[in-house]
């Protein structure tokens, strides 16, 4: 590519966008002085920009098979194979279609993205094939992973294994599907607002949400980059343990990792309780407006009971700005996708670390060419958005990320005196998946089951869930969250009960 100069014409409409009163010999004086700082970018274009690595073969994949896809679940088959040896050898992972794998499409969900081929792999695609695994597919996500249902993505909707008139939940959709059916021994989601533990629970298997950074999202398409995580979804926690062991840990090209610590995650697996302090957060049971239902809290509240009968100590908490939660993050995904994700491409500005050029290059043209083609969740998310930036100068917004330190300082509070807290992952079971739905009820379908989820992505707290029983058929999770950076517990508690406590 190369730079043009810009025209008088050009200049004034910028002008006037921002308010500058510049007559027509100022702007020609200004566009004269600009030419030799446009002259970098003439020499940029002669350099070569570093990119992510592609180490292992592979070729372009196809699209899946009818009769190999009965819950719409795959976006793409492949087999890309790893090193001979590793964690993860014998084993098949799937990927979230917003994740770059060099060579095969990225969609995200969309028809915008239609055409998109990266030649990159993410960083926690790299470490998956140097583990061993073997990746056989990219799995459906909804548009623009901006759902927690799965009747958003652009094709069929999602259907969950337990029941395949309902939803799988999303953004992860496909991920979940793919997993509960047993088509893949593992795979990544990502969670923005609950994406990987709302499919994980209920498709009734194991969802991880990290610490915010502990995974490098490195060539993954983000959301918003205070609440982007990636993280694994298996059908058991040594699964989950495994798959975050070879994943974790810093890149050097991640600005949202910072101070990160790992650890062997697979030994943190003690099959005990003992001795762990479990606090109940009274706030994650009863959501008022018909969200909450009875057979979920009481699920919860009987694994909470085999908790203690198991040996962990267990204890009631208050913590009342956790109902708040879904506010805060409401603006903070509202304006923050919309000056990240659409208006900054993507990728945005002002952070240190790898830049995907391609994925930055082919969604800048796209997304302006096809407008039309982002889903409704998305649309008004922007029109939202835009709208308090332009009223309120990013008021809210800025308000919100500060409110955000309260809500963890709330939590780490607790767990201070706790080793992890527990809730219902979701207030409700899966969803029917909705036909033809009006506006309301697509929005409620997509968006109306993040309250207990949502707060821990701006806290960034770790947060699990781990199948707790069935009602009608239709899978309950029970979640446990933990300090940050702090996994081997959660994984540890997780792991204990599954064991133990859910063949109860």
């Amino acid at each position: 590519m190369s730079v043009s100069k810009p025209s008088i014409n050009e200049l004034r409409r910028i002008a006037d966008s921002y308010g500058f009163d510049l007559s027509e010999n100022e702007l020609e004086d200004l566009r004269l002085v600009g030419e030799g700082t446009l002259a970098s970018y003439a020499r940029l274009d002669q350099m070569q920009a570093p990119m992510l690595p592609v180490k292992y073969p592979r070729d372009a994949g196809r699209e899946p098979t009818a009769e190999e896809n009965p819950y719409n679940a795959w976006a793409w088959r492949c087999s890309v194979k790893g090193a001979q040896n590793g964690k993860l050898k014998g084993r098949t992972v799937a990927l979230k279609d917003n994740i770059s794998l060099a060579g095969m499409p990225l969609r995200n969900g969309s028809a915008v993205l239609t055409g998109f081929i990266p030649n990159e792999d993410a960083t926690v695609v790299t470490r998956i094939l140097d583990a061993g695994g073997e990746i056989i597919g990219k799995a459906v996500c909804e548009n623009f992973c901006f759902s927690g249902g799965s009747h958003t993505s652009d094709g069929n909707p999602v259907r969950n294994p337990a029941n395949p008139a309902y939803t799988t939940g999303g953004s992860s959709s496909g991920s979940g599907a793919l997993v509960a059916a047993g088509a893949v021994d593992m795979a990544l989601g990502g969670d923005q607002g609950g994406s990987i533990r709302i499919p994980s629970s209920w498709c009734g298997i194991v969802g991880l949400k990290p610490s915010h950074g502990l995974v490098p999202y490195t060539g993954i398409f983000p959301i918003e980059g205070t609440l982007d995580h990636t993280g694994p979804m298996a059908k058991t926690v040594a699964d989950a343990a495994l798959l975050l062991e070879v994943i974790a840990g810093e890149d050097g090209l991640d600005p949202r990792q910072v101070n990160v610590r790992t650890a062997p995650y697979t030994e943190a697996l003690t099959g005990t309780l003992a001795g762990l302090r479990v606090a109940v957060v009274q706030e994650g049971f009863g959501w008022e407006g018909g969200v909450s239902e009875d057979v979920v809290d009481d699920s919860v509240r009987a694994a909470v009971r085999m908790l203690g009968e198991l040996g962990a100590d267990i204890k009631e908490v208050s913590i009342p700005i956790h109902r708040d939660g879904i506010h805060i993050w409401n603006a903070i995904a509202v304006e923050g996708a919309t000056a990240q994700m659409v208006r900054g491409d993507a990728l945005g500005f002002n952070w240190r670390g790898h830049y995907s050029l391609g994925m930055r290059d082919f969604y800048g043209r796209a997304r302006r060419a096809r407008a039309n083609d982002y889903p409704t969740t998305v649309k008004l998310v922007v029109l939202l958005g835009q709208y308090m930036s332009d009223r309120y100068n990013g008021h809210y917004y800025a308000k919100a990320q500060n409110l955000g330190r309260t809500l963890r300082a709330a939590y780490d509070a607790v767990l201070d005196e706790a080793d992890v807290l527990v809730m219902p992952t979701m207030p409700m079971r899966a969803m029917l998946i909705p036909e033809n739905p009006d506006l309301p009820t697509y929005f409620r379908t997509a968006l109306g089951m993040l309250q207990n989820t949502s707060p821990f992505d701006i806290t960034g707290h770790p947060a699990i869930t781990v199948p707790c029983g069935r009602a009608d058929g239709l899978p309950i999770g029970l979640m446990f969250v933990g300090r940050h950076f702090d996994e081997s517990t959660v994984l540890r508690a997780a792991d204990a009960y599954e064991q133990k406590g859910s063949r109860k």
